[in-house]
C-alpha cells in the first residue's frame, strides 16, 4: 500500500477562509452575530434562488426550526423519507410528533410518489393529514418533485426539502431547497461545502424566517432585560464559521463540477458491474445532480460490508447506504409505507449499496487506487492506466 488514507468526503478548503475569519477577529464579532453571517445568508439565498436564509448550527437545527414554524406538536404526524440519515427525522421526535416513513422509488432512491399517495389517501380517510412532508434529496440526487409538489398542493400539506446533501443540484430550473415551503442545507465537514459545522434554513416566506431567527436565539423578547415568553433554541451560526462559509460559497460551482467529474470516471470504469443511483434521470427531467457521493448497488450478489472491509484494508474509506429509518430500533414502531405491496425499495438498496470516495479534492491517482481496489475485489481487470 503506497498511498495515504483516501477519505469518503473530506473538507476542501479554498485558502480564502482565513481572510473572512480574520475579518471576524479584527472586528471582534466572534459570536453568533456579525457581517459574515449576514453576507453568508445573502450568498446562500441568492445562489439557491430563495428570498431569504437563516444560518444555523446544523441542518438538523434547520429542520427543527421548520417543524416549529409549521406548528408541529404532540399528536401530529409528519411524513418523512425512510432512506436517509437519522437527522432528517429526529426533529419530528423533538416536537413529540409521530413520523410516518415513506419508502423510496427505484430510479432516484428518493421518496416514492406512489407510496406517498397511498399514505396521504389513508391519512385523509382517517381525518388526520400530516402537518408536513420531509423530502430528502439523497446523496445530491433530486427527488421527483413535480409529483410530490402536486400532492402537497392537492392535500394542503407543506413540503420541507431536506437538501442537506444536495446544494448545487437542480430540478428543472429550480435549485433543490427552493421548491418546497422550506429548504434545509447542511455545512458539516463532509458536505459539498463546509463551515466545519452548520446549516441553513431557506424560504420565500420572509416573515417565517424572521420568526426562525427569533426562535434560534432563545426566543428572547424585545425587552432590555432577559425576558422569554416562548420556548426557543440556541441555534445561530457563529460569525467565525460563517466566514468559512463565505469563502466556500465562492467556489460552490467548482465543487459541483469536480464531484460530477469524479462520478463520470467511476461510471466509465464500473458501469458493467454496478447500477449507479439514477443513471438517466438528468436526461429525462433536466436535473443536475451535484453527485455529493457516488452511490450504487451491485449487479451481482456482492456483500457490501465485506467489500467495505477489503477497501479499509487498502486504506480506503467507503460506506454502506443509509440504513432505512423503518429498520432502525428508534423508529421501528412507526407506520411505514412501502413502494408497493411487493417492493421495499429502500431495503433492497441498503442491502446491496455502497458509497465510494467522492471528495472534490480527490486526485485522479487516488481515484484510480479506489477503482483498482474495488475491481480487484470484484475479480475484474485493472482500470487505473486509463484515467491517470
Amino acid at each position: 500500500m503506497s498511498h495515504s488514507k483516501i477519505y469518503l468526503s473530506p473538507p476542501h478548503m479554498t485558502g480564502n477562509e482565513q481572510k473572512y475569519i480574520k475579518e471576524a477577529f479584527d472586528s471582534n464579532w466572534i459570536a453568533p452575530v456579525g457581517r459574515n453571517i449576514d453576507l453568508f445568508e445573502q450568498d446562500i439565498a441568492h445562489y439557491v434562488g430563495a428570498k431569504g436564509a437563516v444560518a444555523v448550527s446544523s441542518g438538523t437545527a434547520a429542520i427543527h426550526l421548520a417543524l416549529s414554524l409549521l406548528g408541529v406538536q404532540k399528536g401530529d404526524t409528519v411524513f418523512c423519507s425512510s432512506l436517509t440519515f437519522v437527522a432528517s427525522a429526529n426533529p419530528i421526535l423533538y416536537q413529540s410528533a409521530e413520523p410516518v416513513l415513506i419508502d423510496s422509488e427505484p430510479e432516484t432512491w428518493n421518496m416514492s410518489p406512489q407510496a406517498l399517495e397511498r399514505a396521504l389517501l389513508d391519512a385523509k380517510n382517517e381525518g388526520k393529514l400530516p402537518k408536513a412532508i420531509i423530502v430528502v434529496h439523497l446523496y445530491g440526487q433530486p427527488a421527483k418533485m413535480d409529483e410530490i409538489m402536486n400532492m402537497s398542493e392537492a392535500y394542503g400539506v407543506p413540503v420541507i426539502e431536506d437538501a442537506a446533501e444536495s446544494l448545487g443540484s437542480t430540478y428543472g430550473r429550480q435549485m433543490t431547497g427552493s421548491i418546497g415551503k422550506f429548504g434545509v442545507f447542511s455545512f458539516n465537514g463532509n458536505k459539498i461545502i463546509t463551515t466545519s459545522g452548520g446549516g441553513a434554513l431557506v424560504s420565500d416566506d420572509l416573515e417565517a424566517l424572521d420568526r426562525a431567527r427569533f426562535l434560534a436565539t432563545q426566543a428572547r423578547d424585545p425587552a432590555i432585560h432577559y425576558q422569554h415568553s416562548q420556548l426557543g433554541f440556541n441555534y445561530r451560526l457563529s460569525n467565525i464559521l460563517a466566514g468559512i462559509g463565505r469563502a466556500q460559497m465562492e467556489v460552490i460551482e467548482e465543487r459541483v463540477q469536480k464531484r460530477k467529474e469524479v462520478f463520470s470516471i467511476y461510471k466509465r470504469a464500473l458501469s458493467d458491474y454496478v447500477y449507479f443511483q439514477c443513471n438517466n434521470q438528468s436526461e429525462k427531467s433536466l436535473c443536475r445532480e451535484n453527485r455529493w457521493l457516488t452511490a450504487f448497488t451491485f449487479v451481482e450478489s456482492e456483500e457490501p460490508l465485506e467489500i467495505i472491509e477489503h477497501l479499509r484494508e487498502e486504506n480506503i474509506e467507503a460506506r454502506p447506504i443509509w440504513k432505512p429509518l423503518h429498520l432502525q430500533p428508534l423508529f421501528e414502531k412507526y407506520k411505514y409505507y412501502s413502494h408497493s405491496a411487493s417492493e421495499n425499495v429502500s431495503e433492497e438498496i441498503f442491502r446491496s449499496g455502497l458509497c465510494l470516495p467522492s471528495g472534490s479534492n480527490l486526485s485522479k491517482e487516488d481515484q484510480g487506487e479506489v477503482i483498482n481496489a474495488l475491481l480487484k475485489n470484484l475479480r475484474k481487470e485493472s482500470f487505473i492506466e486509463e484515467i491517470v
